[in-house]
């Protein structure tokens, strides 16, 4: 008897507790909800809204902004037969390629050297972030003038003193997008360095002092713990670079205006040109979808292609 009624206090209790559960989940929903409320708003207004209105441009004949008739996929055809489009769209890639032969390894690198430094490390932090604070298009002018062709650019005021000829630098098609992305990456690493540093001091130390008890080199801690931990943050580092890139604007235009003969322009700089030199603000709204759909298909592929893989 004590049995069942000791049963049916607990199962008239049961639907009691659930109850109570469930409110406190609402509640607790309600307040995340009005949490990121705010910040969903201005998401939408920012990002949701301006895209919407950018891809119902794109479909349009325009006279400035102003929408005149609709017309479909006409400019997105303009976009593919206007001869600066492919020669755009194969800098771009180029830009990636080389971002990431230059610039993805170098913080990586600079982070291990940093955090196998004994002495002066927050000295190293500083100076490796310092380019990051300065203006972007103040650094792209100081490279503008350290590559300036000629007897009068920098880098070859000293190459002088050593006896060698004035180099073309900048005006030379096969070294001009290596060293726009050499700018970059002076200008960049150093905030990729700290991320990478941060993501080493969160490795535990102990498995550092148990391959140091076991006579492992720095290489070999390098190379088995640290690389391996570092893995899924550079996953990430990876996508955001080539997102970033793929975006790049005003390096090219102010060190070389897209040229010479088009050698560096970019996807970007594309756009802009059709918006403000043009003033064909529906084609460089469908430029800009064009763009969209690229990265996000990129960003797909290179998550489903690395998806099977531990960080």
């Amino acid at each position: 008897m004590r049995k069942v009624a000791t049963n049916e206090l607990q199962s008239c209790a049961t639907p009691e507790i659930t109850v109570k559960k469930k409110k406190v989940l609402k509640r607790k929903d309600l307040i995340g909800w009005a949490i990121m409320l705010p910040t969903l708003i201005l998401f939408s207004f920012f990002i949701w809204e301006p895209l919407l209105e950018n891809i119902k441009l794109s479909l349009y004949q325009a006279n400035g902004i102003r929408l005149v008739k609709f017309v479909g996929l006409d400019n997105y055809f303009t976009v593919f037969a206007h001869p600066d489009f492919w020669a755009a769209l194969k800098n771009t890639f180029s830009y990636i390629g080389w971002s990431l032969v230059i610039g993805f390894f170098a913080p990586i690198l600079a982070a291990i050297l940093i955090s196998e430094t004994i002495h002066f490390k927050g000295l190293f932090r500083v100076g490796i972030y310092f380019p990051n604070i300065m203006p972007g298009l103040a650094t792209v002018i100081m490279w503008g003038f350290l590559f300036k062709p000629g007897g009068t650019g920098t880098l070859n005021i000293l190459l002088g003193k050593i006896g060698v000829d004035p180099q073309l630098w900048l005006t030379n098609p096969g070294w001009t997008i290596p060293l726009i992305v050499m700018s970059m990456t002076w200008k960049s690493a150093g905030a990729t360095a700290l991320i990478y540093l941060a993501g080493i001091s969160s490795i535990n130390p102990e498995l550092y002092e148990a391959a140091t008890i076991d006579g492992a080199s720095v290489l070999q801690r390098i190379r088995y713990i640290t690389l391996p931990k570092l893995f899924s943050l550079g996953k990430t580092m990876f996508i955001l670079q080539i997102i970033a890139v793929f975006q790049i604007l005003y390096e090219p235009m102010v060190m070389t205006n897209g040229g010479p003969n088009n050698a560096s322009i970019s996807i970007m700089q594309l756009v802009y040109n059709f918006a403000f030199k043009d003033y064909n603000f529906p084609v460089a709204a469908a430029l800009s979808v064009i763009v969209c759909i690229i990265l996000a298909v990129l960003s797909v592929l290179y998550f489903k292609l690395t998806a099977n893989k531990e960080g």
